[in-house]
């Protein structure tokens, strides 16, 4: 293939993946659209009401927020669609990431659509920051937030910073969005949702979403565990992840493998981002790991609700789950993988015991086991506001945080 071929070829693959992505061609001119910036140097993203501060030289770049501050990022009143999000704080430390709180209200609701940990919102668990992309995130340098969701409102917007940390924050940012007249009656809101599994005992799945009521798709979400080092060299990733879609009850309509299959890569886990799918952390000293997984090529829709959770469930040796369960660790063996096939001992009740010599010695064993996960779920509703529980007070945000 010659240069120009290729090149064009490029060209020709990136229009097409923005065209997907915004349903719109590049050099599209919109009727009634108008672009608005929100910042600190155009607080109320007027047309021509920026930088007005210190006669234009840069008189309003940031402001200090203090612990327990909260500061409104936009106010507007009228009809868009919220583009792209940047911001930067100066103390990036994991803890300051999981207590600052990022919230946003559709059209004058009075509960927000979404609330959720500064870090934890923008693409990487754990208050934990790296250089990575994907198709929603980005964080070119590891030293900013980005997102480019798209966020539509037909009346009204609000986005409030709030600093529950212990430290004072300088705080960079702007919020890009285009204004339209009106918005279409059929309209999805942009939510998001963070929960922890605090108080998820043995044997019980982790509610990354819990149900939601209403119609709308799930995006996916980007998720953490830091495992329980009491289990020792055993590996953690063994849970499936179920997607309950309407009116499933007890067992869901989709449903993977395991949780590294789940996020597109096999057998373990390794460092790597791509656009739908990464694990930007990986961190086996600390046992601390943070992936994600978006459903863009694979839209998962609801009519009536939707449920997502993950088994915590691992995996490994006869030997290494005999000493995880003799220095205390909570476990449960639930199969057996053999050169044979799959040993299901759920329904094998008459099976050996682990700690009998009978139990396979050189076997994969998969276990329930009890480790801290977390999750921030995106989603998109018929509704601006959801009938999720509200965010986790502090206190539980920072467990296992380090």
């Amino acid at each position: 293939m010659n240069r120009r071929v290729f090149s064009s070829s490029i060209l020709f693959i990136l229009l097409t993946i923005f065209t997907a992505a915004n349903g719109q061609e590049l050099y599209d001119f919109p009727s009634n659209t108008n672009t608005s910036w929100g910042s600190f140097e155009n607080r109320s993203a007027e047309r021509g009401k920026g930088g007005m501060e210190n006669k234009g030289a840069k008189g309003h770049a940031s402001e200090w927020v203090k612990p327990g501050d909260s500061i409104t990022l936009l106010d507007f009143e009228g009809a868009g669609v919220i583009r792209r999000i940047w911001m930067t704080i100066i103390d990036r430390n994991p803890q300051a990431l999981r207590s600052i709180r990022i919230e946003m209200y559709w059209d004058n609701s009075t509960k927000p659509a979404v609330s959720a940990p500064l870090g934890d919102f923008f693409g990487i668990g754990l208050g934990r920051k790296t250089a990575f992309q994907s198709a929603l995130f980005s964080d070119p340098e590891g030293k900013s937030f980005n997102c480019i969701i798209p966020m539509p409102f037909k009346k009204h917007a609000k986005i409030v910073f709030t600093n529950e940390s212990k430290q004072k924050q300088l705080l960079f940012y702007d919020i890009n969005f285009t204004t339209v007249k009106k918005q279409p009656k059929e309209l999805l809101y942009f939510h998001a949702y963070w929960s922890n599994s605090t108080g998820v005992g043995l044997g019980e799945d982790f509610n990354i979403l819990p149900k939601v009521n209403g119609k709308g798709r799930f995006l996916g979400s980007n998720f953490s565990v830091i495992a329980d080092n009491i289990y020792g060299d055993t590996w953690f990733g063994e849970g499936e992840v179920k997607v309950f879609l309407d009116s499933d009850t007890n067992y869901p309509t989709l449903v993977g493998t395991g949780l590294e299959d789940y996020i597109g890569t096999a057998w373990n886990l390794g460092p790597f981002t791509n656009m739908y799918q990464g694990c930007p952390i990986v961190d086996k000293a600390k046992k601390q790991y943070s992936f994600y997984r978006y459903h863009i090529p694979d839209p998962v829709y609801f009519n009536s609700g939707c449920r997502v959770t993950i088994q915590q469930m691992g995996g490994g040796g006869r030997d290494l789950l005999r000493a995880a369960a003799k220095a205390g660790g909570k476990l449960k063996p639930v199969s057996i993988m053999t050169a044979e096939g799959l040993i299901k001992l759920l329904e094998n009740t008459s099976f050996p015991d682990l700690f009998n010599d009978k139990f396979p010695a050189d076997e994969w064993v998969n276990f329930y086991r009890v480790d801290n996960y977390s999750a921030t779920a995106y989603f998109y509703l018929d509704k601006p506001e959801n009938d999720l529980p509200p965010l986790a007070p502090l206190s539980e945000r920072l467990k296992g945080m380090q």
